[in-house]
């Protein structure tokens, strides 16, 4: 009997990480709890998208989608241009919370996960408050 090994297996691979990331971007786009966040952003989320698809591919244990094609992700350095504070850092947990629940992510994953996003998501900040 095989046993899943990965994040990435024990969410259902490819096919929930597509649709972690779609989901992501759908509930950025139209939520108003996630405006600043959602401002941040290009006029079209495709690229983004598919950026985090390919991220959280590797990410979780799956194909290292990101790397094959852009490199080593250097998040900190990708952010910088932007000013992220704890405002920015929770509105973006806020809502892949609310994606990884919409997808259906199991809950004891679902939290393993929250607590990785987080300190990630964390590590971003670059400006007070």
């Amino acid at each position: 009997m095989e046993t899943t090994t990965t994040t990435y297996e024990q969410i259902g691979g490819d096919a929930t990480v597509a649709k972690l990331a779609a989901r992501f971007y759908e509930l950025m786009d139209s939520v108003p709890q996630f405006q600043g966040l959602r401002a941040m952003h290009p006029a079209s989320l495709e690229g983004s998208r598919e950026k985090l698809y390919m991220f959280i591919s590797g990410w979780t244990g799956g194909p290292d989608l990101f790397v094959e094609k852009y490199g080593h992700p250097r998040l900190r350095q990708r952010h910088m241009p932007f000013a992220i504070g704890e405002s920015e850092r929770d509105q973006w947990v806020a809502c892949m919370v609310l994606a990884m629940e919409d997808v259906g992510i199991e809950k004891t994953i679902r939290a393993k996960l929250f607590e990785n996003f987080f300190k990630t998501a964390d590590f971003m900040r670059n400006k007070q408050g």
